[in-house]
């Protein structure tokens, strides 16, 4: 029997006017499948690029891959979770900005009741991310010095925390003085303002000369080069998302006249792959979380309907932590 929802969706790429909210109606789970009651929505710039065009999918379609709630109804062959379960996911297929979804149950892990629907919600993409950067894409070691761009963002400031659990030093780089104050308080070892200081010769002067073994990039086009430039001798590049706008091309040779380093452009679904590694990653981030070593900044909500103010902000750097959307 199908339910009524309120979802949005988009019919053509676009700025934020694209985003309509509308009226669907959500089917019976199939096979694999569960139906979910969001209690809050998690938004990430990932959402934005699907909205624009720079990642294709097929229109008219929904937004949004980040969400946690309650299981109302599940299909053959499910048995991970159940009806009355918290649940929490981060993951295609798109379609989370909404009520209610029937969607992959592979993807849902049981939210512990420890951890609210909205931190839930706000958590799972970017902890996830920052779960697979700092402890597989490179193992960060106690007393090892990184460099993390876009530090009082979402992933950012759940990565100030994580590394300073770690005994790490993390140099996070912000856009202002007041970005810079919240990526401190999280546990940034030190902050580059990249409006007011160059990001190299900091990361050179903070290092005594020695530079990084790694760098984390979601900027994109606008620090690629300075990043790389931030490398010590086979250090290791970590692209993973593209904010100021994609990578341009590049020759390998520049990775050769820098010191033999290496590059990676890594994403959660490769990560995440099989349901044990989903739930070893997720029950690494949920025990973070729930013994305080981290805490998940919500700094901006919005109702459903509000769903294109969000995604101003979001492109406007007018937000710190992370927006959520509440049904």
């Amino acid at each position: 029997m199908a339910t009524a929802a309120k979802a949005i969706r988009i019919a053509r790429t676009g700025g934020p006017e694209v985003l309509e909210y509308v009226d669907v109606e959500v089917g019976e789970p199939g096979p694999g499948e569960a139906r979910v009651r969001h209690h809050a929505i998690g938004v990430n710039f990932i959402d934005v690029y699907f909205r624009t065009g720079l990642y294709p999918q097929p229109l008219p379609g929904g937004l949004g891959q980040e969400g946690a709630g309650v299981v109302e109804a599940v299909g053959t062959g499910v048995s991970h979770v159940k009806p009355g379960d918290r649940v929490a996911y981060a993951a295609r297929p798109n379609g989370a900005y909404s009520e209610v979804r029937t969607m992959p149950a592979d993807i849902l892990v049981r939210l512990p009741d420890a951890i609210s629907f909205e931190t839930g919600a706000a958590m799972m993409l970017q902890g996830l991310t920052v779960q697979y950067l700092l402890k597989q894409t490179y193992q960060v070691k106690r007393g090892e010095t990184i460099l993390f761009h876009a530090a009082a963002g979402g992933v950012g400031l759940i990565a100030c925390q994580w590394a300073r659990a770690i005994g790490a030093n993390l140099i996070g780089t912000v856009g202002s003085n007041e970005k810079a104050a919240l990526a401190r308080a999280h546990g940034a070892a030190h902050v580059i303002n990249y409006n007011t200081e160059d990001v190299v010769q900091r990361v050179i002067e903070i290092t005594g000369g020695a530079k990084v073994p790694v760098v984390y990039d979601s900027v994109g086009k606008d620090t690629f080069t300075r990043s790389l430039d931030c490398l010590q001798p086979r250090g290791l590049m970590v692209s993973f998302g593209n904010s100021s706008g994609a990578v341009p091309p590049f020759a390998l040779s520049e990775l050769n006249s820098r010191g033999s380093l290496y590059i990676t452009r890594p994403s959660l679904p490769a990560y995440a792959g099989t349901r044990a590694q989903l739930e070893a990653m997720a029950a690494d981030l949920f025990e973070m979380v729930a013994s305080g070593k981290i805490s998940i900044e919500i700094n901006q909500r919005f109702p459903l309907a509000d769903a294109a103010q969000a995604h101003i902000a979001l492109e406007a750097r007018k937000t710190t932590g992370k927006t959520i959307l509440l049904p």
